[in-house]
């Protein structure tokens, strides 16, 4: 277990230390301040406004940023569904797959576009080099790129006072692609490919078996080894949170997390952009201390969940130890526990920090079976989820959805103290309270009715591979994520169905647009207002009582909406072995 308290640490320590610098650059990048990044790519960047008519000093209010946003996703969604379906006659084809059906290639194209990277096929043996380049790891660079723009005019209407403009959409995509993503995605992507993560338009290689077998009636002289653009598409696949997999073992196959230090930087990927735009917030509204609180509220929720998750992989499946089968916790990461699914390179602590980050943030990668997990493992990564994006959560949507928690937090001080709430000088008041909210239970509505429906028609118990408790988790894990535009999966349900591709895929809209859209709306009702100077009934939000309220808010309201769900599903399971126990004496 030291070895993984170790880390754990490591990781959150690597991540802070590097999200502080990224923080300030993002901030003078979005400041429009001229400094040695724009003297490099300021010409580029002018010469992209020039031909695509975009007037850099055009402020929008909410409505027109919201409009530009979702006109953007659509144009995106319509093209990556097209390129799907065409893809058989279309070049960089060297397997020559056909096109994706339809039902498929409408939940993927839904899922790249909201940056959820749901997956209900094997990428190696479904999607041709072009449909992976031009289709899924563009929408992976787009789509993060617009969560990053979604908080942007959130953190400008805390800001800004007595105007309507909130920026430009245009202008805050253009500078998160140019400056942001597209330097650190091919910074690490160099290290990804020095590290053996295959980057290769050759076709796929076919090896000859030293010892051929028989399979059905069929001898078996060669194997096919999938290759493809896996490091481009890997790295921003963890910068972004988009979390697709090249192959279908994500990031448990070889050619997409080869080594230790592979594993390594994808876990500090997968936080590092959520936590530098914390700091992004401390220097925008000029409140530092904010942001540390909000960094700590943070962690208080994921360093113990994180260690509830590594403390039961690592210690094992009480079943195999009542048959007196070895699980001993040896010092390296990869002896003991529970090494059913997991890759034995990186070992059953790290596989569960690996789950934690994925699904704290909206990565939803994997390099372990999220199937195999121990129930409350796999309960705390439903559990992260569930609270909504806020433990650091998406590129830029986790910090939007705090923020929203934090005006409901004020909002309930306020209450308590008989004074209207303020965040950093904004008067609270109902329509921002109303919006908010909206927000929030957006998600949960999406996750319990969904459930609802797949366990109560025959066409969502179709997909269901596991009687039980643990089939009821593999639906309320699949509507969770999807609705959380996560896109991992528990495994061993059948998603690739018209039903399952229907579901997911209004879960991922709904998820995505309207859990943010009112928030563009709060943020437009508060830039119009003055700011108010403190007072002695404030309630300071970078104390130790803010954080505590902040955290108590966020663990409510994700144990009043989903704890009755978790208790039929991996607490019940989790429950399973000491019952039995219990009836056998």
């Amino acid at each position: 277990m030291m070895v993984t308290l170790v880390l754990t640490a490591l990781v959150l320590i690597v991540t802070i230390a590097l999200a502080i610098p990224l923080g300030y650059y993002m901030h003078r990048v979005y400041s429009g301040e001229e400094f040695w990044a724009r003297r490099m790519l300021g010409p580029l960047e002018r010469f992209l406004y020039k031909i695509s008519g975009i007037r850099q000093n055009e402020e929008m209010d909410w409505k027109r940023y919201a409009t530009a946003l979702l006109i953007f996703n659509l144009l995106g969604g319509i093209f990556l569904y097209g390129l799907l379906l065409l893809q058989g006659i279309l070049p960089l084809n060297p397997e020559h797959f056909a096109g994706v059906p339809g039902g498929s290639a409408f939940n993927t194209a839904v899922s790249f576009v909201t940056n959820t990277n749901w997956q209900d096929y094997a990428g190696e043996s479904t999607l041709s080099y072009l449909a992976q380049m031009l289709g899924l790891t563009v929408q992976n660079f787009l789509s993060a790129a617009v969560g990053i723009t979604l908080v942007l005019p959130i953190i400008r209407g805390i800001v800004r006072q007595k105007t309507d403009g909130l920026g430009n959409f245009w202008v805050d995509l253009t500078r998160t692609v140019l400056y942001v993503l597209l330097p650190l995605s091919t910074l690490l992507g160099f290290v990804f490919m020095e590290q053996g993560v295959v980057q290769t338009l050759a076709p796929y290689v076919h090896a000859h078996l030293i010892d051929p077998f028989n399979w059905h009636g069929r001898k078996i002289f060669h194997q096919i080894i999938a290759l493809g653009p896996v490091a481009s598409q890997e790295v921003i696949k963890q910068l972004g949170n988009n979390g697709g997999g090249f192959f279908n073992a994500n990031s448990a196959h070889p050619f997409e997390n080869p080594t230790a230090l592979t594993n390594f930087l994808q876990m500090v990927s997968m936080i590092l952009i959520p936590t530098a735009l914390v700091f992004l917030f401390g220097h925008m509204t000029q409140s530092r201390r904010t942001a540390w609180a909000i960094l700590v509220a943070m962690l208080i929720l994921f360093v113990p969940l994180t260690l509830v998750s590594e403390s039961f992989e690592l210690a094992g499946n009480p079943q195999l130890t009542a048959l007196h089968v070895a699980q001993a916790n040896r010092p390296s990461l990869a002896g003991g526990g529970n090494l059913e699914g997991v890759e034995d390179r990186f070992g059953s602590g790290a596989s569960a920090l690996f789950a934690s980050i994925a699904t704290a943030t909206s990565t939803g990668a994997a390099n372990s079976a999220y199937d195999s997990l121990m129930p409350l493992s796999g309960g705390v990564n439903l559990f992260f989820m569930q609270m909504g994006e806020t433990v650091f959560g998406g590129v830029g949507t986790g910090l939007a959805t705090m923020l929203a928690f934090m005006v409901f937090a004020v909002f309930l001080g306020g209450l308590m103290v008989g004074r209207t709430p303020e965040l950093l000088g904004k008067k609270i008041e109902s329509f921002e309270t109303k919006m908010a909210s909206l927000s929030i239970l957006v998600m949960p509505l999406l996750v319990l009715v969904g459930t609802a429906i797949a366990v109560s028609t025959a066409a969502g118990r179709a997909g269901v591979f596991n009687p039980g408790a643990h089939g009821f988790s593999e639906i309320l894990y699949a509507v969770t994520s999807s609705a959380n535009n996560n896109g991992s999966a528990f495994g061993g349900l059948g998603a690739d169905t018209r039903f399952y591709n229907l579901l997911t895929g209004f879960c991922m809209l709904i998820g995505r647009y309207w859990s943010y859209l009112p928030l563009l709306a709060m943020a437009g009702s508060l830039s119009r207002k003055q700011k108010v100077p403190a007072g002695a009934g404030t309630l300071v939000t970078h104390t130790p009582i803010f954080i505590s309220l902040l955290v108590g808010v966020i663990l409510l309201f994700g144990a009043l909406n989903f704890f009755p769900a978790l208790a039929l599903g991996p607490i019940a399971e989790q429950l399973v072995p000491v019952a039995t126990h219990l009836l056998v004496r």
